[in-house]
């Protein structure tokens, strides 16, 4: 039986970016799972503008994780990148016969929470007195019977008369 140390977790977030939700949500599918160096690769290689936004989130990220909890870049990895709606400015654009259009000018919220890679701590073999007993013959069951199909009563065959 092995005992499993408590993966620890860090946190950046960036707020009010002006971009679309939606928009850096699918970019932010790309990188969710992956370790940190692969995510870099993923977004230096991603040519949409939320890339750029969520590479910053990411830095500051590990920046966080090697400041205040010592782990190293390597042993990080991407437990969870989501992206929230911020407040919509609301503006208007002039139209044809004295109309208007709404422009609505969306911006977001960039969460990236990474998790260190959990180790585990191998535990001593257990005395072979025990494992003798954990290793005893289980009884056997009898197997089941299996049922004879039933069979179908025969078609009577119709006569013309």
């Amino acid at each position: 039986m092995s005992a499993v140390e408590t993966p620890r977790e860090v946190r950046a977030q960036a707020k009010y970016v002006r971009m679309s939700p939606r928009k850096a949500r699918l970019v932010a599918e790309h990188i969710r799972g992956r370790s940190v160096p692969e995510a870099r690769a993923v977004l230096a290689f991603t040519a949409r503008e939320a890339a750029g936004e969520l590479e910053k989130v990411l830095q500051s990220a590990v920046s966080n994780a090697e400041a205040n909890h010592g782990i190293a870049e390597d042993r990080l990895y991407i437990s969870a990148a989501y992206v929230d709606g911020g407040p919509v400015m609301k503006r208007w654009r002039a139209r044809a016969r004295g109309r208007v259009a709404r422009i609505h000018k969306r911006t977001c919220h960039i969460t990236v929470r990474l998790t260190e890679r959990p180790e585990a701590v191998v535990a001593a073999p257990p005395p072979k007195a025990e494992a003798a007993a954990e290793e005893a013959p289980k009884p056997k069951r009898k197997p089941v019977a299996k049922k004879a199909p039933a069979k179908r009563p025969a078609k009577k065959k119709e006569t013309k008369a």
